[in-house]
């Protein structure tokens, strides 16, 4: 099923560029930590930006055009800092806000094989280490991405790694999840465990292939729990990924495309589904749909604002852009207004 969708997601991609339509189709939502007028979203054919919290948009130009952006990530310390993770075109970072952009790939690809970018994360310690996900493994820089080398050691049975997450208490420890289950490094990608007891069988047929996690969070007061976001579900642990139980009440099958945590409550989650979003107030264990002038039903992305954690952004396929400013309760649409191209 996840081959599936992955597959169904290039095809659609390409044939929007092939149409040289104007996509609706967000991919990826980057929201600035300390400025909430500030909004990065990535298209199946552009990267925009508004300064204006989505009254009006700016398209970015130059070397970006000859890519797809799959991912957007800002630098927490230096904010105007911003890498894009590409379809084949491994990562390019813009260090003015997304004016310019610049390609860093030296060393992001497996042989002849292009990797493509799936997500990109930073150290808190230190913001010059940059970790990527992506379908050929994972990569770490050293050097604010102008140099990657290949992490995979003990991550033996897959390649595509979907998502990555890190501790926010443990700077060290980190989460892939892949299209086989969750994997587990303590020492900042030297190594890695695989870490899904519980969540897929130990002896399951094509282990590649078992389980496609989308999206894991850590809960950042207590982060040994830790939630992963699946094709088939919601999965909980409470001992750093040790063991998971599947949670989620009457969607246990859900296909989760995304997962948020209030990190000022986290007992409040919110996911995106493969037709509505849904909110959990109890830690994951009920949930009710958010659905209120969202008119689009398949989601892709979904963030909340660093700033305000009511605030959320949800990003669909071919339905546009949407924000609501009251933990989900009701939406609005956000046009991707061209204000200017850059």
């Amino acid at each position: 099923m996840f081959r599936a969708h992955w597959i169904f997601v290039v095809f659609l991609m390409f044939g929007l560029a092939a149409c040289g339509q104007r996509s609706d189709t967000i991919v990826s939502i980057a929201l600035h930590p300390t400025k909430p007028n500030i909004v990065y979203v990535a298209t199946d054919e552009a990267v925009y930006k508004s300064s204006d919290t989505g009254a009006t948009w700016t398209r970015f130009a130059g070397e970006l055009a000859r890519t797809r952006v799959l991912c957007l990530a800002l630098d927490p310390q230096l904010s105007a800092t911003v890498f894009a993770g590409t379809m084949g075109d491994g990562t390019y970072k813009s260090p003015d806000g997304g004016r310019t952009w610049h390609p860093y790939n030296s060393g992001i690809q497996k042989g002849t094989i292009s990797a493509i970018v799936n997500q990109i994360v930073f150290n808190p310690l230190g913001t010059e280490m940059v970790y990527a996900g992506t379908t050929v493994g994972v990569f770490r820089s050293l050097d604010g991405g102008r140099h990657w080398t290949e992490r995979m050691q003990g991550m033996t049975e897959v390649s595509f790694v979907v998502t990555l997450a890190i501790d926010p208490q443990r700077p060290n420890v980190l989460y892939a999840g892949t299209t086989g289950g969750v994997y587990r490094t303590i020492n900042a990608t030297e190594s890695w465990e695989k870490s899904s007891r519980g969540m897929v069988a130990s002896d399951a047929k094509m282990a590649s292939m078992a389980l496609g996690v989308n999206g894991i969070v850590v809960d950042p007061t207590n982060s040994d729990v830790v939630y992963a976001g699946t094709t088939d579900g919601l999965y909980k642990s409470t001992d750093q990924a040790e063991h998971w139980t599947k949670i989620g009440g009457s969607i246990q099958h859900a296909y989760i495309s995304a997962i948020q945590l209030d990190p000022t409550n986290p007992s409040i989650l919110y996911m995106a589904t493969s037709d509505r979003v849904q909110k959990s107030e109890d830690g994951g264990e009920t949930w009710q749909p958010k659905i209120k002038g969202l008119e689009a039903a398949s989601i892709r992305s979904l963030q909340m604002s660093p700033m305000d954690p009511r605030i959320l952004y949800v990003g669909t396929n071919g339905g546009g852009l949407y924000r609501s400013m009251d933990a989900g309760e009701s939406w609005i649409r956000l046009p991707l207004v061209p204000a200017s191209s850059e």
